[in-house]
């Protein structure tokens, strides 16, 4: 009797994670795949992380995996979790940005918290928020405006920029465009990478002729399918560094980062995982930590009780990054210092001293407030 009073009076709190199988058969060869658990094994560590001290606050945290190869069939899976016994409190969702909406759209219907772990559109955050839809992968405007702060400390002023012809390389065009003209830099070239030519074989003689031009401080690449840039460092037709999605890039994440606690997180992601931690693992070890954060101070899992305190300025979240982070209650967008990193090290922390903001210099990255268009309203 007493074992069944226990196990009752045990706070079970339902998390889902989303994601879109995809057909690689049409993709190009790629010299290193991602893990088939990207993302997922940040969110499977959390919930290790979660059940930990929730085992002194009585609380237990169950990650149920949602997979299917096309909306319909995730749609279906989400609402026959719903009309179950125990519905989720929240739903990370991790499919490609062209299918976030319908998802995103289904959940909120059903009055539970969504939290995005991998879509980087600028529109979500600036003229497309919603209420209890919140974001813990940054944002494409807050890469870009970090890693120009460090440009600008450099006096990298003049810019040859490169991006290709996908619609996500297009919408880091912009948000680099937008960080340019934030922060003072002149893109003095701009050019669309169009080649189907096989790099691999001819990147010394293509690429010097591509970025030839008088003079440029930096050349800033914009290829988020890393279908090409991996070639331009080294052989740009001058010597100068390449920066964007290769050479020096900003990220959410690192496996180089290693101040305060950063290292332990590491280490304990890779004894489980055998890999590195990487940005999307982060953001949705993020995603289930802040929720875990909510439930614990406001001991509910009532979905609307934890958005109103996630977006509140009594949520703050400890994460090996040197700050306590915060959602922005404008845009949902959580405030995060920007790692600027090369392949294996750490080269800036952003936002850089000096760039000041009446709230904090978090929000010297990405979408300020009067910069939004959204309506967050409940």
């Amino acid at each position: 009797m007493w074992q069944q009073s226990a196990q009752a009076a045990v706070q079970n709190i339902n998390i889902l994670y989303v994601q879109q199988r995809q057909d690689v058969s049409a993709e190009p060869l790629l010299l290193k795949q991602a893990a088939s658990n990207k993302t997922l094994a940040g969110a499977t560590l959390a919930i290790d992380d979660s059940n930990t001290t929730g085992r002194f606050l009585k609380q237990h945290y169950q990650l149920t995996v949602v997979e299917g190869s096309n909306t319909g069939e995730l749609i279906s899976q989400l609402n026959a979790l719903f009309a179950a016994q125990d519905a989720p409190v929240a739903v990370l969702v991790d499919v490609p940005e062209s299918e976030f909406s319908a998802i995103s759209n289904a959940v909120l219907s059903h009055g539970a918290l969504v939290m995005n772990v991998s879509n980087r559109d600028d529109a979500l955050r600036q003229s497309q928020c919603r209420a209890r839809l919140l974001h813990t992968v940054p944002s494409r405007a807050m890469l870009a405006d970090a890693m120009t702060q460090y440009l600008m400390s450099r006096r990298w002023r003049e810019w040859f920029v490169v991006a290709g012809n996908t619609k996500d390389d297009q919408a880091y065009l912009s948000a680099l465009q937008r960080a340019a003209k934030r922060f003072g830099a002149k893109i003095v070239e701009q050019k669309n990478w169009s080649f189907d030519t096989d790099l691999r074989r001819v990147a010394q003689q293509e690429i010097p002729l591509f970025t030839q031009h008088d003079d440029y401080d930096v050349v800033v690449v914009a290829d988020e399918q890393h279908a090409f840039d991996k070639y331009f460092p080294g052989n740009t037709w001058l010597p100068r560094p390449v920066v964007g999605t290769e050479g020096l890039v900003p990220t959410g994440w690192h496996w180089t980062l290693e101040q305060w606690g950063a290292t332990q997180l590491q280490n304990r992601f890779y004894s489980q995982f055998a890999r590195e931690m990487t940005e999307s693992d982060y953001a949705a070890w993020l995603a289930v930590r802040a929720i875990s954060e909510a439930v614990t101070r406001t001991k509910s899992v009532a979905p609307g009780a934890l958005y109103d305190y996630l977006i509140s300025d009594g949520f703050e979240l400890a994460a090996f990054k040197g700050r306590k982070l915060s959602f922005r209650a404008w845009s949902g967008q959580l405030r995060q210092p920007i790692p600027l990193v090369h392949p294996n090290g750490l080269t800036a922390l952003l936002p850089l001293d000096g760039y000041m903001h009446p709230v904090t210099d978090l929000d010297t990255l990405g979408f300020d407030k009067p910069e939004v268009r959204c309506n967050m309203a409940k």
